[in-house]
């Protein structure tokens, strides 16, 4: 019969002998490569061709400024425009019919339950089941390192940004701001 004591120190050495043989270089995991590393983005512009910039400007709405802000996304390599998003951490919400392609909401704005008034006086709120109002919607601008700002031509998802590009989501309330 085995006592107590001794079986303890026997299954203490047997855990640290375990412990130890992770700790050896055949147990560790290979460093994570740098290309895998993702640096987080900040608020500001980028400088030069250090990654892309992200504005979402919801001035339009009145009192959505906390909703209007601008980032760095740093990258060295092209980016689409819901991934620098995502590192961004903005939450987009896109529609029914169109998905990502179409983007309804930018941070939850406009709220669902937010009326909004078009020229002629009718209210409308958007419930993101479709194209948004002509009147009130979020506009995709880009602007490539050392360019104008133009539309978008393509949705989120597929949108391709190269350092130095700047991405803006502009809400426009009755053609006000027509444009960055």
């Amino acid at each position: 019969m085995t006592s107590v004591p001794r079986l303890l120190s026997v299954t203490a050495a047997a855990l640290l002998v375990a412990a130890l043989a992770g700790c050896a270089d055949g147990g560790t995991a290979p460093p994570t490569a740098s290309a895998d590393i993702v640096i987080p983005a900040f608020a500001g512009t980028c400088e030069d061709s250090e990654g892309v910039t992200v504005i979402v400007d919801a001035a339009a709405l009145g009192d959505a400024d906390e909703a209007s802000a601008t980032w760095c996304v740093p990258t060295e390599e092209t980016i689409v425009g819901s991934d620098a998003l995502d590192l961004a951490r903005i939450p987009v919400e896109g529609t029914d019919e169109y998905g990502d392609q179409v983007v309804c909401r930018v941070d939850g704005v406009p709220a669902a339950d937010l009326v909004l008034t078009a020229e002629d006086g009718s209210d409308y709120r958007e419930e993101c089941a479709s194209m948004p109002a002509a009147f009130a919607y979020w506009a995709l601008w880009v602007k490539p390192a050392g360019g104008e700002w133009d539309y978008a031509q393509e949705g989120l998802s597929t949108l391709a940004l190269e350092p130095g590009d700047t991405l803006e989501l502009l809400f426009t309330l009755n053609g006000e701001p027509a444009s960055p």
